[in-house]
């Protein structure tokens, strides 16, 4: 995937005011399928100018592509904007018409396609869906309950007929998340509440492993919301790679109001480049390299990573995680590593010879951090994450200190040219934040050591919380 390019917006310091308002508005996010009428872009919203628009396009629900598009301060009429979209995906749009009995001569009409029988996509789905699995979703948070409560507002109108909802609370110090809960009783699906009194992403995700043993566990975060179809699509996936053992999916923003959300995206945001192309990975047999996919380089199952996917979006079939020895608890939110529990599952999962099946057409939406000491704590978590996964893997296998040893000349290759993806970064990237990932990695071995300790030694921090409040329990108490 091409590395978007964004107009110009206001660069700051690292250290600006948290919580400011930037204006313009660097990029709206739209949802736009030619199959209804194609929207104008108005050049203002709410008294703010916009400068771009970030569209999601598809045809009859399937996810095509990504179009980015400047907009002027009087907006982009429907007809410019369908113009735009027939000349970078009509292709793509007249195969689909032509398979659901329209005329492909038609184009991309800014009242939308017209078709005569049901396009092969949603065909296919229907089919997928006539056999659903169960399917149990896990949200784990903590003390983020509106946030959550925009993630459960997604879940509960899944197109979907077989799942329910376990969301995990994680060392909580009120009952926010547990009232949060209660309120979606009544909503016609089953959405349990799990209490895990010690703090860590890792120990909340284990906690959902041991409640829901045999079951296809969906992951995602609090701060996402997912797409209608999300379930649908990742049981497809399973379907269509039916030896996958994990399947991962698109993680698309879910806002672009300020200018640190989109030089997250510049980063390479949640997707590192995978795009809307299907991809399988799993390792050769007797090879530490996986095997060829179209569009994808070649790549050793342990570096670069993550190619496979990330937390936000990871399913696994039953007994999967189990297999693995479930998440590194000194990984992940709430230690020192400060994340990549999920990048050391995945990873675990080829390189124990499993299949990942990444379908883009799973996706969902996530927002980002929207100030500068946000995003520089998360791409320098990111640094420290990873190097300590290794760390991480290392002692689960110590047959593998061969093949790491092996990387590390790339790496170091990599750390000094910088990489394809850094290269590509606008000249408004504020470059400090790539030493804070670079000063990260250099510290992800220690930080990880520091977590093994604290589990041994049964620190506070890595135990048990502070005294919850007195009304935190299952909201059907």
């Amino acid at each position: 995937m091409t590395v978007p390019v964004f107009p110009p917006v206001q660069q700051q310091p690292i250290q600006p005011v948290v919580g400011a308002i930037v204006d313009p508005v660097p990029a709206v996010v739209l949802d736009v399928d030619v199959a209804r009428p194609v929207p104008a872009i108005d050049g203002y919203r709410d008294g703010r100018r916009v400068a771009a628009a970030w569209i999601l396009v598809r045809a009859f629900t399937e996810p095509l592509g990504q179009s980015i598009v400047e907009v002027p301060a009087e907006g982009v009429p429907a007809a410019e904007l369908a113009a735009r979209i027939e000349r970078e995906y009509g292709a793509a749009v007249r195969e689909r018409v032509a398979a659901a009995g329209g005329d492909p001569a038609q184009g991309v009409p800014p009242d939308g396609v017209r078709i005569t029988t049901t396009p092969p996509y949603v065909a296919q789905r229907a089919a997928v869906l006539a056999d659903a699995p169960e399917i149990t979703v896990v949200v784990c948070t903590r003390e983020h309950p509106e946030p959550l409560r925009l993630t459960l507002e997604s879940l509960v109108t899944q197109e979907y007929p077989a799942y329910r909802i376990l969301v995990v609370d994680n060392a909580p110090r009120t009952d926010a998340t547990a009232r949060v809960v209660r309120s979606f009783a009544g909503r016609g699906v089953d959405i349990e509440y799990l209490l895990e009194p010690r703090p860590g992403l890792s120990r909340a995700r284990n906690a959902a492993v041991a409640a829901a043993p045999g079951e296809i566990l969906a992951f995602t975060d609090d701060d996402v919301v997912v797409d209608r179809y999300w379930l649908a699509e990742v049981a497809r996936g399973f379907a269509e790679v039916p030896d996958a053992d994990v399947v991962t999916g698109l993680i698309l923003p879910a806002e672009l109001e300020t200018p640190a959300q989109v030089w997250f995206e510049e980063y390479g945001g949640h997707s590192k480049g995978r795009g809307f192309t299907p991809a399988v990975f799993r390792r050769r047999p007797g090879s530490p390299y996986l095997e060829p996919t179209p569009g994808v380089p070649r790549q050793h199952h342990l570096y670069p990573l993550p190619p496979f996917g990330a937390g936000a979006n990871m399913v696994f079939l039953p007994g999967v995680a189990e297999a693995i020895g479930g998440f590194d608890e000194a990984l992940g939110a709430g230690t020192p590593a400060m994340g990549s529990e999920d990048t050391l599952a995945l990873m675990r999962v080829l390189h124990d010879g499993g299949t990942i099946a990444y379908r883009p057409t799973a996706l969902v939406r996530h927002y980002h951090r929207r100030d500068l000491p946000g995003l520089a704590k998360q791409l320098t978590g990111y640094g420290t994450g990873l190097t300590a996964a290794y760390l991480g893997l290392l002692r689960q296998d110590p047959r593998t200190v061969g093949s790491l040893l092996s990387l590390v000349p790339s790496a170091l290759r990599d750390l000094r040219a910088g990489s394809a993806r850094e290269a590509g970064l606008s000249e408004r990237f504020p470059r400090q934040l790539l030493g804070l990932n670079r000063s990260g990695m250099l510290r992800g071995p220690l930080a990880y050591l520091r977590g093994r300790r604290a589990l041994r030694r049964g620190h506070p921090d890595a135990r048990t919380p502070d005294t919850p409040h007195p009304d935190v329990r299952r909201p059907d108490a």
